[in-house]
């Protein structure tokens, strides 16, 4: 009999490709129909808890919960907006965590996934890089988020139709893991989830935009731009200091010719900060050497921060003025505004009330942050 020491690591079932796990389960001596039906239960049916898998044999399903973890992180904080908006933390075993969100809009309902633990971007105005980043998440930890949130919705007869890599992260910093997710998703014998459906979210590193178009995976992609002109980009996004923005443009040209999909410029509009009428002229200017399309966003405020929600007055000036050049400019629904709305705040506020409460308690010093707070903060 094994000692513990001897006994195989549990692999993640979510870290698997269909054809991964029927050849894992090939080699436990399953046969090929036993695959398809744990791809069934967990992709289709939402199900993850083997006990519940009817028509695997009770030993089969002892098997799964020794040898394989379906789901390994826990719910630690959920919140439900006013406007039906769901948010997660999800936190692992090791400690870390990471958010994610569900939007309802009619029949779509969009996930928001994280990709990392934290941030190493640092947006000025965002919660997610206030603390620097921890670490990337694995392509399982991505996609077992949908799952948590598939699982949310499910009461009430919903399913996740769209996907956006825009939660906490950048997702080209940890390219292999959200590319490899991508490709979970989309698999037909898991969530079936087609190209257009899924959008990826980024500040722009050109190297990664071109493999990305190169690997045939012709998702949507949205550049975080934030700021029509390189000194204020510069001063909103430090991490712009390493890639000029023309170098970005281009590659997004290169995007949509290897691709024909069209790029998303993501704008959040700063109030006094770059809403102005001169800011959307330069912004129009922008969009004529490439083929984009601009969704304006009004920020949601972050404690602590400076920056300011625009006034309704400014954003429709700013869009009339974007739509008046030819420019396709549509303003974003704000949602959940009554929970933790911004990026990063959940978890951040999960940190902070851990702390205090270590506080409280009489801790003369606080431990470390177990999923690296600290790192680049």
């Amino acid at each position: 009999m094994p000692t513990d020491s001897e006994t195989p690591a549990r692999l993640n079932f979510f870290d698997c490709t269909p054809d991964s796990l029927r050849q894992l389960l090939g080699q436990w001596g399953w046969p090929a129909f036993r695959a398809d039906q744990l791809l069934s239960w967990v992709y289709k049916n939402d199900v993850t808890d083997p006990d519940q898998m009817t028509n695997l044999t009770i030993a089969d399903r002892r098997t799964l919960k020794d040898r394989l973890v379906i789901t390994s992180a826990e719910i630690t904080r959920r919140q439900v907006s006013a406007d039906g908006t769901i948010k997660l933390l999800l936190t692992w075993p090791d400690s870390s965590s990471a958010e994610s969100v569900m939007i309802p809009d009619g029949p779509r309902h969009t996930a928001c996934l994280s990709c990392q633990v934290g941030c190493p971007v640092g947006c000025r105005f965002c919660a997610s890089g206030l603390s620097g980043l921890s670490g990337n998440l694995s392509a399982g930890q991505i996609v077992e988020q949908l799952i948590a949130l598939n699982q949310a919705i499910k009461p009430q007869g919903h399913r996740i139709t769209n996907v956006v890599f825009m939660g906490m992260g950048e997702p080209m910093s940890n390219f292999a893991g959200v590319t490899r997710s991508v490709k979970i998703l989309h698999g037909a014998d898991s969530l079936n989830l087609g190209y257009r459906r899924l959008t990826i979210s980024t500040v722009g590193i050109p190297a990664r935009i071109r493999q990305l178009a190169d690997e045939q995976l012709p998702v949507n992609l949205a550049l975080s731009l934030h700021a029509p002109n390189e000194p204020l980009r510069r001063q909103l996004i430090p991490w712009a200091e390493h890639f000029r923005l023309d170098d970005i443009l281009d590659s997004l040209r290169y995007y949509f010719d290897r691709t024909g999909r069209e790029i998303t410029f993501e704008y959040i509009l700063l109030s006094g900060v770059n809403d102005r009428p001169q800011h959307a002229r330069e912004l129009a200017r922008l969009c004529k050497g490439i083929r984009a399309n601009v969704n304006l966003i009004g920020y949601n405020e972050v404690e602590g921060l400076p920056y300011q929600r625009p006034t309704a007055q400014a954003v429709v000036q700013f869009q009339s003025i974007l739509r008046k050049t030819g420019v396709n400019a549509h303003v974003r629904k704000s949602r959940g505004r009554d929970i933790d709305a911004a990026c990063g705040q959940l978890r951040r506020r999960e940190y902070s009330e851990n702390l205090a409460g270590l506080t409280i308690k009489g801790r003369e010093q606080a431990p470390p942050p177990a999923d690296g707070d600290q790192a680049l903060g």
